[in-house]
């Protein structure tokens, strides 16, 4: 395992692939890659992943086909999915860097740079799968921690970066072992005395809800969400819920959203991948628009939104040179 991370590390792979019955592969700047030509036997798939798992990972992943966890090997962090397929075993793995990178170094846009500095309210950053989106909110957190005392608290599916003791106390809590599921969890850690929230992931019309509450009382909610464009974040989070609730959160989102960051990594104009962010403010007229659910009139406050610090995803690829 050491010898797999190390040799992706050094070839700067986002992720690792060991399935059983097949050769061991990497993705680098999105394409897979070998990294060998003898294919990997269930049985030695299967003792990595006992050597990585607890006792009760192991009862979820043969209770349910698959299991998330995470690790630290040859000094990076990992995030891994262990899952069943059909010749045995299987690991997804995501490489994180040891250190978490500064806004300098992520390309962080100047309104992005007034999210660790807000007080209460709900941001959200969305993407695809493995655009980025833990980097980026592992990053504001960071910064948060480099200013004024406050408490976060995460909760995590798995925890990714850690977080060395700063100016802020942070919590971090992990899916499945520190609690049960993020709605029990975001529950629950309302009655901790925290400042800022930062939930891994909104699954479900639960933990939106309780997110959204939580901004509304006072504290800064970060979150993710799987939506390729600021506009549909809102369609997203709307078509969780059914028949009069809609309305509701419209208004809830109108009352405390302050900025969404929908990004995507393209390959950059010398190599490597960038990540290029759309950025959408609330402003009065965005406020207006989110309570009509009207996603046109949110796209186009978006592309004429430039002095109010708003970057639309034409813009951005635009900067980049893309």
């Amino acid at each position: 395992m050491e010898e797999y991370i190390n040799k992706a590390a050094k070839a700067g792979a986002s992720d690792v692939h060991l399935v059983a019955g097949s050769l061991p592969m990497m993705r680098v700047h999105r394409k897979l890659q070998m990294m060998g030509k003898t294919v990997l036997s269930a049985d030695e798939v299967k003792k990595i992943a006992a050597a990585l798992l607890s006792q009760s990972q192991l009862k979820t992943l043969d209770q349910f086909g698959d299991v998330d966890t995470g690790a630290k090997i040859a000094g990076l962090g990992l995030r891994i999915n262990v899952h069943r397929q059909s010749n045995g075993l299987a690991m997804a793995i995501r490489l994180i860097a040891a250190d978490i990178p500064t806004p300098e170094s992520l390309g962080f846009h100047e309104t992005m740079m007034t999210i660790p500095n807000l007080e209460d309210g709900f941001v959200i950053v969305s993407g695809a799968t493995g655009s980025g989106k833990s980097t980026t909110l592992a990053s504001l957190v960071q910064q948060m921690n480099l200013g004024e005392g406050r408490h976060i608290i995460t909760l995590e599916d798995p925890i990714e970066y850690r977080f060395e003791p700063g100016t802020c106390l942070i919590e971090q809590r992990q899916l499945g072992i520190d609690f049960p599921s993020f709605e029990k969890g975001l529950r629950h850690v309302l009655r901790q005395d925290p400042d800022v929230i930062v939930v891994g992931e909104m699954r479900d019309p639960e933990t939106i809800s309780l997110a959204l509450t939580a901004a509304e009382t006072g504290h800064l909610v970060l979150s993710t969400l799987h939506a390729p464009n600021a506009a549909e974040v809102i369609e997203r989070i709307v078509n969780v819920f059914e028949g009069s609730a809609q309305q509701q959160i419209l208004v809830q989102l109108a009352a405390t959203l302050k900025i969404v960051v929908a990004q995507k990594l393209l390959p950059g104009k010398d190599g490597g991948l960038v990540a290029a962010r759309e950025i959408m403010v609330t402003t009065t007229a965005i406020q207006n628009a989110i309570r009509q659910n009207n996603l046109s009139t949110i796209r186009s406050a978006i592309q004429t939104g430039k002095k109010q610090g708003m970057v639309s995803m034409d813009r951005a690829m635009k900067e980049l040179g893309l």
